[in-house]
């Protein structure tokens, strides 16, 4: 009796390690479409740019899609290479780094001292289907915060969409790079303005 349950333990486990394979993954980077840096006065202020906080689906590494009115899902064999909101933060310091205007650009990671801190809430980071069509939504309401005190000294709501150019998910992350880099523009020219209203901090020539 010994050896012939043996052999059926051993039959059992050999059946068991037969495991389906793993899901194929196809990694997208958010794409750059290049801005070229701006020219204009320096200001004299150091800048932080936190991630944004957001719900478990955009804060992960999953394309999320709104295939059918509220009904969110994301892309099936498809990740981007860091969560949504990394991306989003890291696009906004690029922004900011080429357009040179803010010689002191760091992030949350970095925990270096700063003047102003920008944060958010993301509140959209899809694509969605509208009439057949895919169409990348982001929403940023985004913050400006001031280092030493914590007070807020301003905030404002950003929101961007863009046609992709088909439904495959190449085509809506080329569209998810080019919404990134608008609302990016957008953010940019408003800290600056909002820098150029405080009298506490100075611009250099």
């Amino acid at each position: 009796m010994k050896p012939m349950l043996a052999l059926a333990v051993l039959s059992l486990l050999g059946a068991c390690s037969i495991l389906p394979k793993g899901e194929e993954l196809t990694v997208y980077q958010l794409p750059v479409t290049g801005a070229a840096p701006a020219r204009g006065v320096e200001v004299d202020w150091a800048l932080q740019i936190n991630k944004p906080l957001a719900s478990p689906l955009l804060d992960s590494t999953r394309i999320a899609v709104l295939p059918d009115g509220d009904r969110i899902s994301a892309y099936q064999g498809v990740r981007w290479d860091d969560r949504g909101t990394l991306l989003l933060r890291d696009r906004l310091i690029d922004a900011f780094r080429a357009d040179g205007r803010v010689g002191a650009v760091s992030s949350d990671d970095s925990r270096l001292a700063t003047d102003l801190v920008l944060a958010g809430d993301l509140r959209a980071f899809q694509g969605e289907y509208r009439a057949g069509r895919v169409e990348v939504h982001i929403l940023l309401e985004a913050r400006l915060v001031q280092s030493g005190s914590r007070r807020m000294l301003a905030s404002q709501r950003f929101e961007v969409r863009e046609a992709a150019g088909g439904s495959a998910p190449a085509q809506v992350v080329t569209a998810f790079g080019l919404a990134a880099d608008r609302l990016a523009a957008q953010v940019l020219d408003w800290t600056l303005a909002q820098g150029a209203g405080r009298p506490e901090l100075s611009v250099r020539d």
